[in-house]
């Protein structure tokens, strides 16, 4: 059975029909039948394009679009002025020729129906009903002789209906319906006079396989109609040249906010793909263009938030970026709980946050308690599994939500166990891949996210240092405080890491320090080997490409 959703004559959507329809399907897509356009001795029926007034305020300006910009505020004030419209059932009743035609073609016979002037297509047929006389007529006229005098201009094509019905399951459906309308030789559609352009350049694609048109503006018109009459060949074309062409913010943002029945076609995904790809790599320093990805619709913060690479110290950063920008995007309570809850949610990487941050979803107003609740912990049972079944609940989730993914932040991701009794205590876990230790060379540095003890905030570096005795490069570890006042803590710390053959933490150095505000102290070769030696292939520290490192801190009283 075909699928009336694919273009018979494209090769990508008919893989899983036989041997024969996929060769004759595939040479039919490289035919050119150009020459039959519009040429009666190469032609089935007549095509009658009624071409309408735009409605109020959204008529086309006099000067063409010349930039997606423009295009977006045209098509803009189109979409508004159609959501304002009143839905009006369509009125199947016919009228006379002479309440409707401008032109002089006497060929046909015909009456047109009089409907709402939407965006959708309506194919008609040319002729009434036996039964329709001129009382019907006279009834309605009163009621539709305002939409019916709005038509401006008909244009009259020969076409060939096994050429469109293979390109299009619109035209599929209304030339193979089984009804006494199907057998007709006159078929009519309506537009609006901005269409017009575009649909001309969709019917010679459907006989030619090219455009005549390459401007940005004048391909998203194209793009356009091709989804209103359901060309997917088209629609790939479409993308497929303005994918290839140089993308702005503006233009990327355009992709992305079509209308929901072009994003969800197959054939625009590359190029919604490309756009969400554009501002991810253009704003992952999110801190740097703060203004520009404050004033970003909906769509182009979505497509940021997904990116791994998303240059920020920490999840607790993301988070705190959503809350900003939601709340002035969206002052308004019940609509930012909305928003934050059905789109932006699962963009943030709850795992991740430190869980200070966490508590602080529990109580947050912009989330609906009993989801917060759900994401918090989701987020702790992640943290309390072991880091094997972290990569593995990682892997599993790349190909969803990515909510398991960790991005390339700042200040790496630390686990961390605290005691209050006997003694207050914590152990922070913290593992570094192979790649980022690389990177560390010649004189390099990595931060880990803060943690707490005694309510005061530390942190782990990671360092390719000199040794100041034997003039090698090695690996350094060091223990700081955050600069908060001129607290001081005494702290008994213990810096181990996981080695082989028995993958069990070896303890590398002990000490003690008194800590104050801004303080680091650690030791400048915790393995007491070269960097060669330490970054080597047959490295006892290196388990599946993953450094383990623990640091045991103890407040002394």
């Amino acid at each position: 059975m075909k699928d009336f959703n694919s273009d018979l004559f494209d090769p990508v959507t008919v893989m899983e029909d036989s041997d024969y329809s996929r060769h004759a399907s595939s040479s039919a897509s490289d035919s050119d039948f150009a020459f039959a356009f519009n040429d009666s001795n190469f032609s089935d029926r007549i095509l009658r394009i009624e071409i309408i007034n735009d409605p109020l305020h959204t008529r086309p300006d006099s000067h063409p679009c010349t930039t997606v910009a423009d295009w977006a505020t045209h098509r803009k004030r189109r979409r508004d002025d159609s959501i304002n419209k009143d839905n009006v059932v369509a009125d199947l009743t016919l009228l006379p020729d002479e309440q409707i035609l401008n032109d002089n073609q006497t060929d046909i016979d015909d009456c047109v129906p009089c409907e709402n002037q939407d965006e959708e297509a309506d194919a008609m047929v040319e002729e009434p009903p036996s039964d329709i006389g001129d009382e019907a007529a006279n009834s309605t006229e009163s009621n539709c002789s305002m939409d019916c005098s709005s038509v401006v201009r008909v244009r009259t094509l020969h076409i060939s209906s096994p050429i469109l019905a293979a390109k299009s399951p619109f035209f599929y459906k209304l030339f193979s319906n089984g009804m006494k309308e199907s057998e007709q030789r006159h078929v009519t559609l309506r537009i609006n006079a901005s269409e017009e352009p575009a649909l001309m350049e969709l019917l010679n694609f459907m006989y030619s396989n090219t455009l005549g048109t390459t401007s940005p503006p004048a391909l998203l018109d194209v793009l356009m109609a091709a989804d209103k009459f359901e060309v997917a060949s088209c629609m790939r074309y479409c993308s497929r040249l303005l994918r290839n062409m140089p993308m702005t913010p503006e233009s990327a943002l355009l992709y992305l906010e079509l209308p929901s029945s072009v994003l969800m076609a197959d054939a625009v995904q590359p190029l919604t793909d490309a756009a969400k790809q554009y501002l991810a790599t253009r704003y992952k320093d999110i801190t740097k263009f703060q203004d520009e990805v404050m004033a970003l619709p909906l769509a182009g913060v979505e497509a940021i938030l997904s990116s791994d690479d998303l240059q920020v110290a920490s999840e607790d950063a993301v988070y705190d970026f959503v809350l900003k920008w939601a709340r002035t995007q969206y002052p308004k309570m019940e609509e930012r709980r909305e928003v934050m809850g059905a789109r932006l949610a699962h963009l943030i990487r709850f795992p991740y946050m430190t869980c200070r941050k966490l508590k602080k979803v529990l109580t947050c107003n912009d989330f609906e308690h009993d989801g917060a609740s759900k994401l918090v912990l989701e987020a702790l049972f992640f943290k309390a599994e072991a880091p094997h079944r972290q990569r593995i609940l990682a892997a599993e989730s790349a190909s969803l939500n990515r909510i398991f993914v960790e991005r390339l932040y700042k200040y790496r991701p630390v686990k961390v166990v605290e005691f209050e009794l006997p003694r207050q205590q914590c152990v922070v876990y913290l593992d570094l891949k192979r790649e980022e230790c690389t990177n560390l060379f010649p004189s390099g540095r990595v931060y880990s996210q803060a943690f707490h003890l005694g309510g005061q905030g530390f942190f782990l570096s990671a360092h390719c240092n000199m040794d100041q005795q034997s003039s090698f490069h090695c690996f350094g570890l060091f223990l700081g405080m955050q600069e908060k006042g001129s607290v001081s803590f005494a702290v008994d710390y213990e810096f181990a890491a996981r080695s082989r053959p028995t993958d069990e933490f070896v303890s590398k150095y002990k000490g003690n320090y008194t800590f104050t505000g801004g303080k680091a102290v650690g030791y400048r070769n915790l393995f007491a080997i070269p960097w060669t030696s330490f970054m080597a292939e047959d490295s006892l520290y290196f388990i599946n490409g993953v450094l383990h490192l623990r640091a045991e801190l103890t407040i002394r009283h």
